[in-house]
């Protein structure tokens, strides 16, 4: 019999411990809890090492404060930000580390932007915290299959809000796309985070001439603050500057 390893992550122990037991009770199912997402980091890790890997991991969305996966974006121009979800965090920080983990996502409530937010985050499935275990174990061995599961009432509402993210990243491409290749350079270095005095330092410019690049990708863009430019380039695709590569390059010339 092929057994599924399934890792449940909450941080309410009385439902973590309740929900681990009854997938337990399956004779095909071996379960794990953790309490936070660091500790589901752990887990996960301490797997690998023992030639133990989870199949299935089972996230809360409501997660308490997580350290140590990748932090949900908040896009400025797109609307008002999602609540807190440190669990869909966790997803998208698994789906880096851990790419052949399946999560679903366990929610207290039906909410399709954040169930749109859980699927870009690279989750497998949505599912009511309140469902039957038996509706659970065929998402669980669902997921396994390659699909994704979502309640029925959810679609509609998802695939408006994925279909409106997919606009926004077209319309963010073409801005980005009237930036200059200098320009283009500083939008890079604005998304590693660095201030003007850092992108005159790796770019050789003048403070005033980065002020002047800055200001008009701020124009080109349509936004008015450096935060705003920095969420169209990620929704763009820009990637940030290379700031570890320059530092070896610049070693080596130093060299």
């Amino acid at each position: 019999m092929v057994r599924i390893r399934v890792l449940v992550v909450d941080d309410h122990r009385i439902f973590a411990e309740s929900l681990a037991a009854a997938l337990a009770a399956e004779p095909d199912v071996d379960v794990s809890a953790a309490g936070s997402g660091p500790a589901a980091l752990r887990c996960l890790e301490r797997a690998v090492a023992e030639g133990r890997r989870f199949d299935v991991m089972l996230v809360d969305t409501d997660l308490g404060a997580l350290a140590g996966a990748v932090p949900a974006q908040r896009e400025s121009g797109s609307g008002p930000p999602p609540p807190a979800s440190d669990g869909i965090a966790l997803v998208a920080g698994v789906r880096v580390s851990h790419p052949g983990v399946r999560t679903v996502v366990l929610a207290e409530r039906d909410d399709p932007r954040r169930a749109a937010l859980a699927l870009q985050a690279g989750a497998s499935g949505w599912v009511a915290k309140d469902c039957s275990l038996s509706r659970l174990l065929a998402v669980i061995r669902g997921v396994l299959r390659e699909e994704t599961h979502l309640p029925p009432a959810l679609l509609t509402g998802v695939l408006r809000e994925l279909t409106a993210a997919r606009k926004h990243r077209t319309d963010s491409e073409r801005l980005v796309e009237s930036l200059t290749p200098r320009e283009h350079e500083v939008l890079r270095c604005m998304v590693a985070g660095l201030g003007r005095k850092d992108v005159a330092a790796r770019l050789f410019l003048s403070p005033h001439t980065v002020r002047t690049h800055m200001q008009n990708v701020l124009g080109k863009l349509g936004v008015h603050s450096t935060l705003a430019a920095v969420a169209l380039a990620r929704r763009a695709g820009v990637r940030p500057a290379d700031l570890a590569g320059d530092v070896v390059e610049r070693s080596g010339q130093l060299a």
